[in-house]
């Protein structure tokens, strides 16, 4: 099975896939010693061919491929493709458009949350996937042969898949149920990394405004230095560790040092003394310039109407056959409860239409909740 390992016959089966009106696409990549995701492989399949392209190539320019990408009347089709879509930003700041994700279609399709490539392509292509392959180390040349077929079935099966479920959404009438999921993956915002907003991965963790300011430090300069090392954040800073400087705010490089978490001999290294600085900087903050705490933000409501939402939220995803996260999120349910005016989506467009309403109905007593026959129906009251 050949790998295309250049410009030239990269930019011919690029032309040949553009009179297509939809390619599917996925990426094999290694992200377990570098900050930014790399590259090792890309699939591509039409109805006619599939490609495979090998991006480590000494002799090829991936150009035609990003410019395919980029191509408005191709329709680009992954499986969970916001990993993809995250490589070829920092790859070169393409945002592929249009762009179908399968796995966000199945949901609206009634598969349940997070339906796997495998169980689609089994459902609905009628195909078998080998995984024995998905772990392998796509970095090391020459691949084996294993490893392309296994590729290659990730992007020829999902033709049939994409194919299937764009039936099913025509013909129930929700294709445009989609939209904003593929605006979100579709968003640079989605996927631009900025060292002020790194704490936000660890806020869950934090009660004290004391602990958030010294978290924003020290996470903002944890992010910098990997991405300056090109290291994963843990190869700098575990998140334990982390989380130790945060609640203990040690002043100097000898209490830093009597933390748990932190190497023998870390805390003299050149790291140990930007640590106490971070530590010092989130001191000097200024509480009243500090973003909301977890949940602060939050208006008075009971618990026992966010856990009812979640009863209607279940009620209303079975009777419509949508995953009930494409139609609110917890964070969605306990907006609600707060406030009737919540900016959040399940309270617009089509998710207001099937939910929305019926949520804020319920959450006033106009609506309620029974089970009859074994299962949960609701009743104007």
């Amino acid at each position: 099975m050949p790998l295309i390992t250049t410009t030239e016959a990269l930019a011919a089966a690029c032309r040949r896939l553009a009179l297509h009106p939809f390619v599917t696409v996925d990426t094999e990549f290694m992200r377990e010693s570098t900050y930014y995701p790399k590259l090792c492989l890309i699939q591509m399949a039409s109805r006619d061919e599939f490609v495979l392209v090998d991006p480590l190539a000494a002799e090829i320019d991936l150009a035609p491929f990003l410019a395919l990408m980029r191509d408005e009347k191709v329709m680009k089709v992954f499986h969970s493709g916001r990993q993809d879509l995250e490589i070829l930003w920092h790859l070169d700041r393409c945002i592929p458009s249009p762009v179908f994700d399968t796995q966000v279609a199945a949901m609206v399709c009634g598969y349940g949350d997070s339906v796997s490539y495998e169980q689609l392509a089994h459902d609905l292509a009628k195909a078998r996937i080998d995984k024995s392959s998905r772990f392998t180390d796509w970095s090391q040349r020459p691949l084996s042969e294993a490893q392309l077929v296994y590729a290659s079935s990730d992007v020829t099966h999902l033709r049939e898949v994409y194919l299937a479920l764009q039936r099913d959404l025509e013909a129930s009438g929700r294709l445009h149920w989609l939209d904003d999921e593929m605006k979100v993956l579709t968003s640079p915002s989605t996927y631009e990394l900025h060292p002020e907003d790194a704490w936000q991965r660890l806020r869950g963790r934090i009660r004290k405004q004391k602990e958030l300011a010294i978290l924003i430090e020290l996470a903002g300069w944890r992010e910098r230095e990997a991405r300056a090392r090109d290291v994963p954040r843990s190869r700098v800073l575990k998140d334990d560790a982390v989380m130790d400087v945060v609640t203990s705010a040690p002043r100097s490089v000898e209490a830093l040092g009597r933390l748990r978490s932190i190497p023998s001999g870390f805390e003299r290294s050149r790291s140990g003394g930007e640590i106490i600085a971070a530590v010092e900087r989130g001191i000097e903050r200024d509480p009243k310039n500090l973003p909301a705490l977890e949940r602060s933000e939050r208006r008075n409501y009971s618990p026992a109407t966010v856990e009812l939402l979640k009863v209607l939220l279940k009620m209303v995803s079975d009777a419509e056959r949508v995953a009930p996260k494409v139609i609110a999120t917890v964070d969605d349910l306990e907006a609600i409860a707060a406030d009737d005016e919540a900016d959040v989506a399940a309270l617009s467009g089509w998710r207001r239409t099937i939910f929305g309403e019926s949520a804020l109905a319920l959450k006033h007593g106009r609506l309620g909740l029974a089970i009859h026959n074994g299962k949960v129906v609701s009743f104007q009251r």
